[in-house]
């Protein structure tokens, strides 16, 4: 039986259709059955979901991926590319690899979002990043509760606040003032932002709580990893723990996570202990 990849592709780039043209071609002649059709099914049976495109396009393929547990190997097109493994001047290497079966993963843990309406219905959703609860468009701001484990912490009106995993604390939990948690931290993360209140501090809490937010006043809305959305009206209560299915990143090495701050950020690392790194 031939041998299975799910490619996955950022549209309208030039330069990325070209990369996946060679990628499928490549990989065709090594002998694989490539999929590009990108629906629900692609991922049933492949070893590897290869992402050509930016972190928006592997959040894409985790969609793909996550009923199958099937990896995803991205090449990074986009800006920062956190989720990705390689740069597209790897791309002819990145395929060697891959033939070769010369690759590891790591586990990345998800969220499940669970929204408990006034009516007493209730709507699911998940995310690998994060669930970012924001106002909605007809409102200023809407006046929410947060909570962990059943007990409120505090009060406020606020824009949006942010419930993260550790892989999307580099996102916009980042950009929020969050701090950043090592990817193999199992951990879930609420950054409020302009909150109104003395108390907006994140919170990161271990991967047995529960946390919570209730909206009081003032319609809101989910985006579930920017892709996703869920209607929170006022009277709706928010609630997020550890998903029960992961996501795998495929890895082409063992550079600590520390190494990849930096290189993603460009961190300057020239400091009081340059002397003794040189």
């Amino acid at each position: 039986m031939a041998r299975k990849i799910a490619l996955v592709m950022h549209r309208g780039s030039h330069d990325v259709a070209e990369s996946a043209r060679y990628a499928r071609v490549s990989l065709e002649k090594a002998g694989f059955l490539v999929d590009v059709s990108e629906s629900d099914q692609a991922a049933q049976g492949a070893e590897l979901i290869l992402v050509i495109g930016g972190d928006g396009t592997v959040l894409r393929a985790a969609e793909m991926s996550r009923p199958w547990e099937v990896p995803i190997l991205g090449i990074n097109y986009g800006h920062v590319g956190f989720l990705s493994e390689a740069d597209p001047e790897d791309l002819q290497g990145v395929i060697e690899r891959i033939v070769a079966h010369d690759w590891s993963f790591e586990k990345r843990m998800t969220i499940d979002i669970e929204v408990h309406y006034p009516d007493g219905t209730q709507v699911k959703n998940w995310a690998l990043n994060e669930a970012s609860i924001e106002k909605d468009e007809d409102v200023r701001l809407f006046e929410a509760a947060i909570g962990v484990d059943d007990r409120e912490i505090s009060t406020f009106k606020v824009d949006n606040v942010l419930f993260s995993t550790a892989t999307g604390s580099t996102a916009y939990n980042f950009s929020a003032g969050g701090p950043i948690v090592w990817p193999n931290v199992e951990a879930l993360l609420l950054t409020p932002i302009a909150a109104h209140a003395l108390f907006t501090k994140p919170l990161v809490v271990g991967p047995d709580s529960t946390l919570e937010l209730h909206v009081y006043d003032g319609n809101a809305r989910i985006w579930c990893d920017g892709r996703r959305e869920v209607k929170t009206p006022a009277g709706s209560t928010v609630t997020a723990i550890k998903g029960k299915h992961p996501i795998y990143l495929a890895r082409l090495n063992s550079q600590p996570f520390s190494q990849r701050l930096i290189t993603k950020f460009q961190l300057p690392v020239t400091g009081w202990r340059h002397d003794r790194l040189s």
